[in-house]
């Protein structure tokens, strides 16, 4: 019972971890690293990830820099930014890229808020699913007579109170990143 009760720990806090990863790749305006996590570059025949290529820093609130370790990967990376569609329109010197970060108008602010929101609701349905899981896992060992009734009660109002957390969670991630996308 116990280690349902782990498991459905663990399996919400993953949840909630991408949930944040996949919100540090969307643009507020600012420049991070995180804007091109998602970014691969051909290599030597290979699809390789760009922060597996080259360095990648932030010049000030609204440039970032990539530094490819290897100077005749600069185009291929140049060539990756365009093609990852995400705005950007990197400023090559020959050995590194300047990619400003554009300010985003109010109407692709929206936009971000409503795919914010999305990815809000596909992760509290994964948290209900978890929770789902647990409880259907639960019955089958009251169902084999492995745990009492109350047991199953108990274990039950646990996972609950597990899920609402985790619901709250993502609920105040969705708030803080929505507000930080229509901060101007």
């Amino acid at each position: 019972m116990e280690q349902t009760i782990k498991d459905a720990r663990d399996r919400m806090d993953k949840s909630l971890e991408a949930l944040r990863q996949e919100l540090a790749k969307i643009r507020t305006g600012k420049a991070t690293t995180a804007l091109l996590d998602g970014i691969k570059v051909e290599y030597y025949g290979n699809m390789t990830p760009l922060n597996q290529l080259a360095n990648v820093t932030v010049l000030d609130a609204h440039t970032l820099s990539v530094t490819p370790w290897d100077k005749s990967v600069v185009s291929a990376v140049d060539k990756a930014i365009l093609e990852a569609n995400i705005g950007f329109n990197p400023v090559s010197d020959g050995t590194n890229l300047k990619i400003p970060v554009p300010p985003l108008n109010q109407e692709r602010r929206k936009e971000f808020v409503k795919i914010v929101r999305k990815f809000g609701e596909d992760y509290k349905i994964a948290v209900r699913n978890i929770r789902r899981d647990a409880n259907d896992h639960l019955k089958k060992e009251e169902k084999n007579k492995k745990i009492t009734e109350d047991q199953l009660k108990e274990a039950e109002d646990k996972i609950q109170k597990l899920t609402d957390e985790h619901i709250t969670k993502i609920d105040d991630l969705l708030k803080h990143k929505e507000k930080e996308i229509m901060e101007v």
